[in-house]
């Protein structure tokens, strides 16, 4: 597939997800444009060298090693010429690009009740791969081989599975997350606006299905959903306690630098090509996570979920 044509294409499907209705009945089909969308990426050019490396080479460093305590770690890179090429926010938009670790944005506790909440959503589907998505802004949920909108496939059961205070929790910790970027790149919190997707994942060993279980492949977040600018992920389960593999992999010239997720680890970065990353794929036990993204451009703002 030639260059030009998977750049087109990645626009189209980001278009897609942008302009999308977050409660509509597409939010099955958007969520197959952003997996397949990440599954182009991976191919695309100089990538494809990159989908057939392994983080298990012995070229990598480990960045964040599970069983460590991390107040605030932090490791400026340069920032990549992506940026020129989109519309610019003033005290928003990466001037300072880099990646951060903290093990003191959210306690073990609450990464644990984080969980919870994953664990009651996916507990009403589930892909028939490796790999679920629960979406509490567009209700989208993995089940079997496709996406369905929690909110209408499953009505007023919804009350039963959800409590007001998860969504306080969330919203909390959605926060928090926020401030800490905001600090690690000097810029105002107030500038930075939840964007979509934002979804919950529950990894395990099970065969990949679809290309929607295609986790693995290398990508960038900025070309793959349009509107990231920033990115977060919150760890809610243990490598080599609850899974192995599954470690996060920033993939730099000469080496890898991988985080191993613990519950309640917060790893972030800015979503440019500055940050090439992927998952390893997991071997055994099954990875949680939440994955929350903010952009500098207003348009591309959501709000936090509402209980239904």
């Amino acid at each position: 597939m030639a260059a030009a044509a998977v750049r087109r294409r990645r626009r189209q499907q980001g278009s897609a997800l942008r302009n999308a209705d977050p409660q509509g009945e597409r939010s099955g089909r958007l969520w197959a444009v952003c997996f397949v969308a990440a599954a182009v990426v991976a191919l695309s050019g100089g990538l494809l060298a990159w989908s057939s490396r392994s983080a298990e080479d012995g070229v990598a460093e480990v960045l964040a090693r599970r069983g460590e305590t991390l107040l605030d770690k932090f490791v400026e890179v340069p920032c990549s010429g992506d940026y020129d090429g989109y519309r610019r926010f003033e005290g928003c938009t990466p001037r300072r690009c880099g990646r951060g670790v903290s093990d003191a944005v959210i306690t073990r506790e609450e990464a644990e009740r984080i969980r919870r909440i994953a664990e009651r959503g996916l507990s009403l589907g589930g892909s028939d791969g490796g790999a679920s998505i629960l979406d509490l802004h567009s209700g989208a949920l993995s089940l079997g081989k496709q996406f369905v909108n929690l909110y209408r496939y499953f009505g007023d059961k919804i009350q039963d599975i959800f409590t007001e205070e998860d969504f306080a929790l969330y919203r909390d910790v959605r926060q928090r997350i926020q401030q800490k970027i905001a600090e690690a790149f000097g810029i105002s919190s107030s500038s930075m606006y939840l964007t979509k997707p934002t979804f919950f994942s529950r990894i395990n060993s099970t065969e990949a299905k679809t290309t929607h279980d295609e986790y693995w492949h290398p990508h960038i977040d900025k070309e793959t959903y349009g509107s990231f600018d920033y990115t977060s992920l919150l760890y809610l389960s243990d490598y080599a306690e609850d899974f192995g593999g599954g470690r996060f992999v920033f993939m730099d010239a000469g080496s890898n630098k991988t985080v191993e997720p613990q519950a309640g680890r917060v790893s972030f970065f800015t979503s440019g090509s500055e940050n090439l990353h992927r998952v390893e794929k997991v071997h055994w036990g099954t990875r949680y996570a939440i994955t929350i993204s903010f952009t500098c451009n207003p348009d591309h703002g959501i709000g936090d979920p509402v209980l239904m």
